[in-house]
């Protein structure tokens, strides 16, 4: 299937390098032509079918559609010659299930450059019916009569030679329509040379037609012959000929029937919605030849099935063309699809896998058989491609050139072509131009979005854009529609030496309206819509910093965001201009938020790296610059860093801000880190909802061995949280709540687990689903039949940098040696307690370990409990004991 690439092998002067024009694998699209052809003969083979029906439905038609340099060109040639020949079908495309002997395939190349004109498509086809060496009177009477009429004075023989047809088809048509003509002037009686006394003829046959004359009652079986021949012979009646050659082709004998099979390439440049003109014409040849199989390849899906066209064409909705009314969505490249009759014939011509995109490099260019592009550069290439074939060609032509002066590397392929801009922009109006631009900057957009960002008063451009092949749709995303990413990022990057380029100002503008828009539209929202709020913070933070716009809305976005506690990644992609360090407010937004985000996956000592750059930067406005040092400030309490931690806390409740509460709350745990439960109990039960005072009150209750107390505690907080639809805080909340109940009631705990792992989903809190994992330890404290799943979590959790979290899981497995009685591990634990309470925090778990056990303790505590440590002691030890007083009575059960 390859053939010479022309332009590579006009590309260098060595000649070792073997330049094929490689074909890749299309076999998806000749599974779905060859499926819609068998259908197509079934149809036209069966008895009821009539080629003068005029009203059924059409289904003789498959288009292929997608954006320029996907390769429809090629696929259609290819088509063309698989059809031709068994020879020219690779062998991966299988056999067809009808007799290639039977098709006969002709393509008609109707770009611009090809000049073809409705004239040039009407001759072709019938130029290559020369091939069934039938004579076709009926049509070849009507066309004498038209090219007499239109062309006076010009041979049709001339024509057709300077036209290649001739040469394409050979010179049996002139003879053909010669040999017509003349039998039908002697059916006639007629006398003299007929070729000079067409309109003779054709009178005299119009009135043995109305006669019904036994010397012509063959053609008199083509009940509108006698219109077509009365027509003034024009370009309009010309395109109703093909009526005729669909009649003459059903007429034929069964040993000499062929179905032709017309491939039309390039109808975009058919012309566009405004100008239908000669698609009209076209239309109506597909429409008049319903035993014709017609191959569309084009940049956009055919409109036929829009009823409202009515009027622009002569055959337009989808009671007419069923098979147009839906285009398929893509063809994966292992599923070969088999459309339905009269469906899914509008099928869009997808990018290419990485696998073909590297078989297709490999077999470009070749030297001694070998793969001139080596493996490296074939990668880069394919990355960059988005599997685009004309990126692949022209990434080629670049490794010829590069290759003259010295030795092509990777870094050379990381590029852009300004030649995808032209051929994207090539049949688009100046306003689709600018719309298509607009949208560059967005990763997806709607119509009103699309039309704001490009500062347009009316959505049509927009409209018009989203049919076309390079804008994708997802209708199940928060916006439909995106653009095909090659075409997105060199419209972004490429030089634009187009004559309606944007400078470096427009982009600005056109980025500052987008954003403006976004920020509408997240404003516009009534609710709490999270997945809108983020996906707005997603698309517009990339806008700000790369363009250097003012935060606006912005900022109360951001305070939005981390309200609920979620966390969904939010870090936008680099800069265009690969730019590091914080240069701007929206710099340091975007980092901000990213780090909070990430801080769910990362140790905590690389989240407060990142937020001590963001604070030291101070290109914050005063409340943001408060949230990087609050959770700054968290960071460094999870990383036992108190006296920072503190230090912040303090500097943002002293400041009244959005998170003064949060602060203080803050302030509460690290005085309850510390031991001094009584600070921390006071100023927990002044916090109120915005500080979560419910939840402070359980964090300090249930060290204390309060279970019951701290549980409800932690039931009113998630109830509070649920009322204020704040899903991170209901999660956390629930979590401590089936925490706390797994030490005193398995069997309940278990429900109250399934119900925190219900609210953790769709959410990012990776601390608190380490607090999950640590309450179902304890709920199977005691009979846990090995240790490898705790050891296994405290390696997760050290990974965190959470502190907390690996106390409190050290806590559980003392709980579960204690009920064993295992005064020797207890021993190991606490250990491993005083090791992580060395900073001053915490100090308290190892006592707690203690108190479990009922060892003693080797010095007094540091800690000042609510109502003294032997209060606390004694709720620790009854917990140990009633579950060794459960598990007793199970193994009773089980004996």
């Amino acid at each position: 299937m390859a053939g010479r690439d022309l332009r590579a092998l006009f590309s260098t002067n060595d000649r070792t390098v073997a330049a094929a024009e490689a074909f890749t694998n299309r076999q998806a699209q000749w599974d779905l032509v060859a499926a819609a052809l068998a259908e197509h003969l079934r149809h036209v083979a069966d008895p009821g079918f009539d080629v003068e029906d005029l009203e059924r439905p059409r289904n003789n038609v498959i288009v292929f559609h997608g954006v320029g340099g996907i390769g429809k060109t090629t696929l259609s040639r290819k088509l063309e010659a698989a059809l031709a020949s068994a020879d020219q079908r690779p062998s991966q495309w299988g056999e067809p299930a009808w007799s290639m002997e039977r098709i006969l395939p002709v393509r008609i190349d109707l770009s611009r450059s090809a000049g073809t004109s409705f004239e040039d498509l009407v001759l072709t086809i019938r130029a290559a019916l020369t091939e069934l060496g039938q004579p076709l009177p009926a049509f070849d009477i009507a066309l004498r009569r038209y090219w007499e009429q239109q062309h006076p004075g010009e041979s049709l023989e001339e024509y057709l030679s300077s036209r290649g047809l001739a040469a394409r088809f050979g010179k049996a048509m002139p003879q053909q329509m010669q040999s017509a003509l003349s039998d039908v002037a002697q059916a006639l009686l007629l006398p003299g040379t007929v070729g000079t006394a067409v309109g003779a003829l054709t009178g005299s046959l119009v009135k043995a037609l109305r006669e019904r004359r036994q010397t012509v009652r063959a053609l008199a079986g083509c009940t509108r012959l006698e219109a077509l021949l009365e027509a003034e012979p024009d370009l309009d009646a010309l395109s109703f000929y093909p009526h005729l050659l669909a009649w003459e082709l059903a007429q034929l004998p069964a040993n000499k029937k062929s179905i032709p099979v017309v491939l039309l390439d390039t109808f975009e440049d058919v012309g566009d919605r405004t100008h239908r003109d000669l698609e009209r014409l076209i239309q109506r040849v597909v429409w008049l030849m319903p035993n014709v199989f017609f191959v569309v390849t084009g940049r956009s899906r055919l409109q036929w099935a829009d009823p409202g066209l009515q009027g622009q064409l002569d055959y337009t909705g989808p009671t007419a063309w069923p098979g147009l009314v839906s285009p398929a969505s893509g063809i994966p490249a292992a599923r070969a699809a088999r459309p339905a009759a009269g469906h899914g014939q509008q099928v869009l011509v997808g990018d290419f896998s990485p696998e073909d995109c590297d078989d297709h490099l490999a077999r470009r260019l070749t030297h001694d058989g070998q793969p001139l592009i080596g493996a490296e550069i074939r990668q880069v290439i394919t990355e960059r491609s988005h599997g685009l074939p004309l990126y692949l060609d022209l990434s080629v032509l670049r490794f010829l050139e590069i290759r003259r002066t010295r030795r092509p590397a990777p870094a050379d392929f990381d590029h852009d072509f300004g030649a995808l801009i032209a051929r994207t922009l090539s049949d688009l109006t100046p306003d689709e131009r600018h719309v298509l631009r607009s949208i560059s900057l967005l990763d997806a957009f709607d119509l009103p979005l699309a039309t704001a960002a490009a500062g347009l008063p009316h959505e049509a451009p927009a409209m018009r854009l989203i049919e076309r092949p390079f804008i994708r749709e997802n209708p199940f995303g928060l916006w439909p529609y995106h653009l095909h990413g090659l075409i997105r990022s060199t419209i972004r990057s490429a030089d634009d030496a187009t004559d309606d380029r944007w400078s470096e100002r427009d982009w600005e503008q056109a980025a500052g309206r987008a954003l403006t828009a976004l920020g509408a539209q997240w404003a516009a929202h009534t609710g709490r819509d999270r997945m809108l709020l983020v996906g707005c913070l997603r698309q517009s933070l990339p806008l700000a910093r790369d363009f250097r716009l003012d935060l606006g809305w912005l900022a109360d976005a951001a305070w939005a965001y981390v309200s609920d506690s979620v966390w969904e990644p939010i870090a936008p992609p680099a800069g265009p201009h690969g730019t590091s360090g914080l240069e701007t407010a929206a710099d340091a937004l975007a980092e901000l938020l990213a780090a909070l985000a990430r801080r769910q996956h990362e140790h905590r000592s690389v989240t407060a790296s990142r937020l001590t750059t963001i604070t030291n930067s101070e290109l914050l406005p005063a409340d943001l610059h408060e949230m990087a040092v609050y959770y700054l400030a968290k960071a460094q309490r999870d990383l036992g860093d108190s006296a920072s931690s503190r230090a912040g806390m303090q500097l943002v409740a002293d400041g009244g801000g959005r998170l003064a509460p949060a602060a203080r709350r803050g302030l509460a745990h690290l005085a309850r880190l510390a031991g001094d439960f009584p600070t921390a109990y006071d100023t927990a039960r002044t916090l109120g909802w915005a500080g979560r005072q419910h939840r402070i009150e359980g964090d300090i209750l249930w060290p204390h061995g309060d279970m019951d107390r701290a549980a409800a505690a932690y039931t009113a907080a998630r109830d509070q949280a649920e009322q204020h639809g704040v899903a991170g805080e209901r999660a956390i909340s629930q979590a401590q709540r089936a925490l706390v109940l797994a030490f005193t009631d398995p069997d309940t705990a278990d429900d109250e687990l399934h119900l925190a792992e219900q609210l953790l989903t769709g959410l990012d809190l990776r601390a608190t689903s380490l607090t999950v994992r640590i309450a179902s330890l304890v709920r199977d404290a005691g009979a846990l039949p090995g240790l490898e799943a705790a050891r296994a979590l405290r390696a997760e959790i050290r990974d965190t940098g959470v502190t907390a979290a690996e106390a409190v899981l050290e806590l559980a497995l003392a709980f579960h040696h204690a009920i064993q009685g295992e005064e020797d591990k207890v021993r190991v634990v606490i250990s491993r307690l005083r090791e992580l309470a060395r900073t001053g925090d915490y100090t308290y778990y190892a006592d707690i370990a203690h108190f479990m056990a009922g060892l003693p303790l080797p010095s007094p505590s540091p800690a000042t409990w609510l109502d003294g440590p032997n209060a606390v002691r004694a709720h620790w030890q009854q917990l140990v004991q009633d579950r060794r007083s459960r598990l007793g009575t199970v193994e009773q059960s089980v004996r």
